[in-house]
């Protein structure tokens, strides 16, 4: 907290909003005015997110103010990234090892009755998300949704049509292509671009996505980044890539496990997104964290809800479909069409 200003905070389930009150310094005004804008601005956009990658690239444009603060990679934050991202993974191999339940909803009692009955569940993965890690840190979400009057093979479909991830994720996702694909592994490429800050702020990147087979009603994936370059100047006559690990470090990693299960109808989808991004300044963290907290949320239940209607309408109806949500606590239900179809 900034011992020069005393603050509320109000966080309702539509909104969110501050009372300041104390003396202000020169100091003080100065780092907060273009947080509070670019937080307005960021509040109004539509984010994207495609569920499988679990970019937070919308979410963390709040600090695109702060252009001039390098904020370049550095090996002892990849290091604790790579132990993060290896922990997750062997949490889920012993998950899937153990002999219980495939999806982990199904430990949380009525999960998946409210999940068919529309809702969109979503929450940090701990207690203390965003984490903290040497000059960074590192976003941990899990979502989950029931897509109703599908087949597993639809959602796949959907999930690994990657030429089509511009239309199913626009207007963030520019470009997409596949650049290589088997039965059980693929490899594709896209372009990242955000208009909700002062200027456009891209991202060129490649992933890896790998697909194991469980039997006829479940699989999971592991998807990853395996490059990731920010593009200054976006969309300008100097525009220009920048090597890995430089720029203003918006996303520098991202990883996600994704659990299919078709049952009861439809298909169960239950994701845990993962990224890599800049510390947030300090004299700016007692501000911005609230912020970044809620826009995960939201934004990780618009992809979902995004990939819902990509399976049931097709690429080419997505984005007439409404993606706003009514959230209460960690759980969210889709409002325009589907609410109907839920029921």
């Amino acid at each position: 907290m900034n011992k020069e200003l005393g603050y509320y905070m109000h966080d309702g389930p539509d909104t969110i909003g501050f009372e300041l009150a104390g003396y202000w310094s020169d100091r003080s005004a100065s780092e907060l005015e273009p947080t509070r804008h670019t937080a307005q601005s960021t509040a109004r956009s539509q984010t994207w997110r495609p569920v499988f990658l679990g970019s937070l690239f919308a979410i963390m444009s709040l600090l695109a103010p702060a252009r001039t603060l390098a904020a370049d990679l550095s090996p002892e934050t990849v290091q604790v990234w790579e132990r993060y991202v290896k922990a997750a993974d062997d949490r889920n191999q012993m998950h899937l090892a153990s002999g219980g339940p495939f999806l982990s909803l199904d430990a949380i009692p009525g999960q998946a009755a409210r999940l068919k009955d529309g809702e969109i569940a979503v929450s940090p993965a701990g207690p203390s998300v965003p984490i903290k890690v040497p000059s960074g840190l590192i976003h941990d979400w899990t979502g989950a949704i029931f897509i109703p009057g599908v087949a597993l093979n639809d959602v796949l479909h959907v999930v690994r049509d990657y030429e089509q991830y511009k239309d199913i994720y626009h207007p963030n996702v520019v470009a997409s292509k596949s650049t290589d694909a088997d039965e059980w592994q693929d490899r594709f490429s896209l372009l990242l671009m955000n208009k909700s800050v002062f200027a456009k702020a891209a991202l060129d990147t490649d992933y890896r996505s790998s697909y194991t087979r469980v039997d006829d009603q479940r699989w999971y994936s592991v998807s990853e980044t395996t490059r990731v370059q920010e593009i200054a100047e976006f969309d300008r006559p100097s525009q220009r890539i920048l090597p890995e690990g430089q720029g203003t470090g918006l996303i520098w990693r991202l990883f996600t496990i994704a659990r299919f299960e078709e049952r009861d109808g439809g298909v169960y989808v239950e994701v845990e997104a993962l990224a890599l991004s800049r510390d947030i300044p300090s004299a700016l963290r007692w501000f911005v964290e609230p912020i970044v907290r809620r826009i995960s949320r939201s934004s990780l239940t618009t992809s979902l809800q995004q990939t819902a209607n990509a399976t049931r309408f097709g690429p080419g109806d997505v984005n007439r479909i409404s993606s706003r949500s009514r959230c209460s606590g960690g759980s969210c239900t889709p409002a325009g069409p589907l609410v109907h179809s839920f029921r």
